[in-house]
């Protein structure tokens, strides 16, 4: 109940069964399928022997991940034993935690003054086995601004220079009457090009980096093409983006000075 458990067949631990407290067991069902048994109802009453007592199920527990999800869900045997009993896990409401936790110190000095009394929260845990990859997710996000900062910087000198270079086939187009909209296109369909020829190479390499890093999950999303696809259109966007700013600019001069610029 603590956890908030999932019992799919049979029952939990309680206190209205005298054996409950020495020969009772409580199964997952990876433990259940390790061991053979067809299903999770068929395997409640069933003996079994564990740490040299025999007992019988009572319950099964849905599978729940308590580890990283690097690592496969692995059977797990649930039992109440008199020998371990020097740490104890609460649920308490997010109001007055400083209070809560005093009052839990108190409680646990009365009742088990031999032990030091230390906590953790169970989030904390958790956020202490994805530490590698939220570490991993900031250096990959700054050296993503980086390259596409970069990228934008090279993007825009080489339209300019291109710009630059198309100024007297700008102002002669005009003169022939292409319309703004037709001078950009033109443009940006030259860099377009050269944007799905990028996004084509990177893709395999973007796929390959991805799948390995996925591998080291035992539960983990496939990549799916449409993720590729929403980067391409966002790098294709940047692009067009920055090439029609300096395309609009110069379809807006005047092509006199245009036909004569040398």
């Amino acid at each position: 109940d603590t956890y908030k458990m999932e019992i799919i067949a049979g029952r939990q631990f309680s206190t209205q069964y005298g054996t409950d407290d020495s020969l009772a067991y409580v199964l997952n069902e990876s433990a259940i399928k390790k061991l053979g048994w067809a299903s999770p109802d068929k395997a409640v009453g069933k003996p079994l022997q564990y740490g040299g007592t025999n007992g019988r199920v009572i319950g099964v527990l849905k599978d729940f991940h308590f580890e990283s999800l690097h690592n496969e869900i692995v059977p797990i045997v649930f039992l109440i034993t008199k020998e371990n009993n020097w740490r104890v896990s609460a649920r308490i409401r997010p109001e007055n935690n400083q209070a809560t936790i005093g009052f839990l110190e108190d409680l646990w000095k009365e009742l088990r003054p031999q032990y030091p009394f230390e906590y953790t929260f169970l989030d904390d845990r958790y956020d202490a086995l994805y530490k590698s990859e939220e570490q991993l997710m900031k250096v990959f996000g700054v050296f993503s601004a980086l390259a596409i900062l970069i990228a934008c910087l090279g993007l825009f000198g080489l339209a300019s220079f291109t710009t630059e270079q198309r100024t007297k086939e700008i102002g002669i187009r005009k003169v022939l009457g292409a319309s703004v909209s037709r001078i950009v296109t033109l443009l940006n369909k030259e860099f377009g090009k050269w944007v799905l020829i990028a996004n084509i190479i990177a893709w395999p390499m973007a796929w390959w980096g991805m799948n390995r890093w996925l591998q080291n999950f035992a539960y983990r999303a496939d990549l799916s093409l449409l993720t590729f696809a929403i980067s391409g259109l966002m790098a294709f966007s940047i692009a067009v983006v920055t090439v029609s700013y300096l395309s609009v600019r110069a379809a807006l001069s005047n092509p006199v000075d245009a036909i004569k610029y040398e």
